[in-house]
């Protein structure tokens, strides 16, 4: 067991000091692309700006015999282009009982590790896991001369991860977030399901049969069914435990590319949950998921209402008719806190969230 008083010091001599705290950078959406497929990597420069996160990814999207060719594609992609200061650029590196993952790290560290921000590591099952990465990633660092450690992000993508997600999320300062695997994990569970995310005709509640006049229940009578989410509970459980160790969670792929109606609930229940961000397979859903991962402006005005009508925080007040205290201000304080981050970076979104005395001010 490692003592508290060594978990920031560097793991190789010459690396990088771990950090503190993560970095509470715009994530909305990770924007998955293949860097073997030269389409794809002749659009990235004109994406720098226009979304959060670039991932190139190395994993299961791509044939074993593009894997050389997509890692050394990446490296290609991050030495021509400037991605600024709006837009990250990760990588999904393959798994580490694949024969990839070694030349994977050691060629992305050494040749573009002042580019990367983030690597996801696939299929993680353990704190163990993440030990590992940590430890060869301080040593390339120390290789490379980087002045900046390069963060970790987990997808939770099998039940003995999800039973030790609490250690994974602590495993290592390097730990940035999570990321929601459903489609494999629905497979490790043995789950009944082929949907990549989203719910389940199959998953529902039933609407309780009405009375007969003789007080039994009709139990022939038409009733009505509501659809539940298979991800309620996987989701709730990752959002904690990222809370409870200061990194961020994400909701992962939805695969039903056209259906943009529930792709976006999907994506706002995750939201809704606590999530702050989620990946885009197709860039049709880049839009999705800056919508629903950036608070309205309504949700943003009410916030401040209410920060205004609490004063010092303490106490409770009456708002439109509902009561206020200190606890629906630490919700509100969440809405205002990602909106002026948001808003940092986005003159759309800046306008957007702009109170009233300051437009008015400005007129």
């Amino acid at each position: 067991m490692r003592s508290a008083k060594d978990f920031f010091t560097p793991l190789a001599v010459g690396a990088p000091a771990p950090i503190r705290e993560v970095p509470a950078r715009p994530s909305r959406m990770i924007h998955f692309f293949d860097p073997s497929n030269p389409k794809m990597a002749a659009k990235v420069p004109d994406m720098v700006g226009t979304v959060d996160v670039l991932l190139g990814n190395l994993e299961d999207a791509v044939k074993a015999d593009n894997k050389e060719a997509a890692r050394q594609g990446l490296v290609d992609i991050a030495k021509a282009t400037d991605f600024g200061e709006h837009t990250q650029l990760w990588t999904r590196i393959n798994a580490l009982d694949s024969p990839w993952v070694l030349d994977d790290l050691i060629t992305l560290v050494t040749e573009i590790g002042d580019k990367l921000d983030v690597i996801m590591v696939p299929k993680v099952q353990g704190p163990e896991d993440i030990h590992y990465v940590d430890r060869i990633l301080a040593q390339l660092e120390a290789r490379a001369g980087l002045t900046r450690p390069i963060l970790v992000h987990a997808i939770l993508e099998t039940a003995r991860g999800m039973a030790n997600v609490e250690e994974i999320c602590g495993a290592s300062p390097r730990m940035q977030g999570i990321s929601l695997g459903p489609a494999d994990l629905a497979a490790d569970r043995r789950m009944k399901t082929t949907r990549v995310g989203g719910g389940h005709p199959g998953y529902l509640v039933r609407q309780d049969p009405p009375r007969l006049a003789d007080g039994t229940n009709d139990i022939t009578a038409e009733r009505a069914t509501y659809q539940q989410d298979l991800w309620h509970y996987t989701i709730a459980r990752m959002v904690d435990a990222c809370a409870m160790h200061g990194i961020f969670p994400y909701y992962g792929p939805f695969g039903d590319i056209k259906d943009v109606v529930a792709c976006e609930d999907q994506f706002r229940n995750a939201f809704l949950l606590g999530c702050v961000g989620t990946w885009s397979l197709h860039p049709v859903q880049i839009d999705i998921a800056k919508r629903v991962f950036s608070p309205s402006a309504a949700d943003v005005a009410h916030a401040r209402r209410v920060k205004e009508a609490m004063g010092d925080g303490t106490g409770a007040v009456m708002l439109d008719g509902k009561m206020e205290d200190d606890a629906s201000l630490k919700q509100c304080l969440v809405i205002l806190e990602l909106a002026d981050r948001l808003s940092a970076n986005d003159p759309e979104l800046a306008e957007l969230y702009r109170d009233d005395t300051e437009q008015e001010a400005q007129r």
